[in-house]
């Protein structure tokens, strides 16, 4: 019994760390959303990325770069390039770029893993960008896309902008842009508490060895045959589904991967793996139907098993693959350490407070988020049953052993 409570409280506390890490990135996400729905109109986002060619590409690809989002906020954003009519490739380009091609992810690698996944990551996005538009081009089907629009339509719209120069230094403008920041945190915040919470028990509960027993020929004296490594860089996305953290904080289970000799591309394509998952599968379906939401997921996994099997033996051509060796994993009380961290959070939660304020001296919005359907309903209860554990873990930490 004091085993379990123990582990309880580690899995609260691992579950509020990861949030506590990726909180102000949800800020800044949703921020960036918000303000592209109010201020940018459809004409100008159509010029700039309405369809797939490397100008357009390489934009999005530079603003995803820029905006450092999580998973979750990422979705958002992408989500609202597509809807104000840039193309299907520039806006995943937009998503996998601000979720890999990001700089703090980079810093994390570093501390958890080597430079060989510093550079993995980074020339890996580029790589999936590549191979993620090259499978668009060839298999999309153009109905599927315009049902997509069709379904992201239905969603609500505050009308065109006729003068956003006006708007964007205006009272009003920034009142629908705090209305659109909270309807934005009102889409996905059930999704976000429990997809951390069961993040929290599986890391205190399941045995991490448990983890690299999936990844055949991990830790064998011999480099792994090709097919070993195909079948890692498979399992990948397989484990990452179960341990959705998102990428931030997949990042110390990754060295946990390397410690026992999973293939540079296994562990690769379990980083890569943040949006092949059930929750962000379920936010997309939400977004643009359940049809384009499986499309997308399959594309994602096709390019980034390609990309983490071209990063491995690439790598393995030039000597570069890392060894693995023991590393320390985070405890759950060091994700709450006054770094850069603590410091971003307080002043995003600043912004938050602040757009509530706005939101509050506005007009209220028309749109219903009400729940409508059963999954709706049954992900509210274990979102609510997710708080009641979360804070049961907490107060049994706070119990004397």
């Amino acid at each position: 019994m004091q085993a379990f409570l123990e582990k309880w409280s580690d899995a609260s506390l691992t579950s509020l760390g990861f949030f506590w890490m990726a909180f102000w990135a949800f800020v800044l996400g949703y921020i960036i959303s918000s303000c592209i729905q109010v201020f940018v109109t459809r004409e100008r986002m159509k010029l700039a990325m309405g369809k797939a060619g490397a100008r357009s590409v390489a934009l999005a690809t530079f603003f995803g770069f820029i905006s450092s989002s999580c998973s979750f906020a990422a979705l958002s954003t992408s989500k609202s390039l597509f809807k104000k009519g840039a193309g299907l490739v520039p806006s995943l380009a937009f998503l996998l770029a601000s979720t890999n091609l990001v700089i703090e992810l980079g810093i994390l690698i570093a501390v958890f893993l080597s430079w060989q996944f510093v550079v993995g990551e980074y020339v890996g996005g580029v790589l999936l960008i590549l191979l993620m538009w090259l499978a668009v081009k060839l298999t999309l089907p153009k109905s599927l896309e315009e049902e997509a629009r069709n379904n992201i339509a239905d969603e609500g719209d505050e009308g065109e902008v006729a003068n956003w120069k006006k708007l964007i230094t205006s009272l009003d403008g920034w009142r629908r842009v705090a209305r659109q920041y909270f309807m934005e945190w009102g889409m996905v915040w059930r999704d976000v508490t429990f997809g951390f919470t069961i993040a929290g028990i599986i890391s205190a509960f399941v045995p991490r060895a448990f983890f690299t027993t999936l990844f055949v020929g991990a830790g064998g004296e011999s480099d792994p045959a090709f097919w070993q490594v195909l079948l890692q860089s498979l399992i990948g996305p397989v484990a990452a589904f179960f341990t959705f953290i998102g990428s931030m904080g997949n990042i110390p289970l990754a060295s946990l991967l390397l410690a026992n000799g999973v293939s540079f591309a296994g562990i690769m394509a379990f980083i890569f793996s943040d949006l092949v998952v059930f929750p962000v599968l379920r936010i997309n379906a939400k977004y643009y139907g359940w049809k384009m939401a499986m499309y997308i997921l399959a594309v994602f996994l096709v390019v980034l098993v390609t990309a983490s099997l071209l990063l491995h033996y690439g790598f393995a051509a030039l000597s570069l693959l890392p060894e693995g060796g023991s590393r320390e994993s985070v405890e759950p009380a060091e994700r709450f350490k006054f770094d850069y961290t603590f410091f971003l959070n307080l002043v995003f939660l600043a912004i938050s407070v602040g757009l509530g304020w706005l939101k509050k001296t506005g007009q209220p919005m028309d749109h219903d988020h009400s729940d409508t359907s059963l999954g709706d309903r049954l992900l509210t209860w274990l979102a609510y049953a997710s708080f009641v554990w979360l804070a049961g873990g907490l107060c049994v930490g706070l119990i004397p052993r």
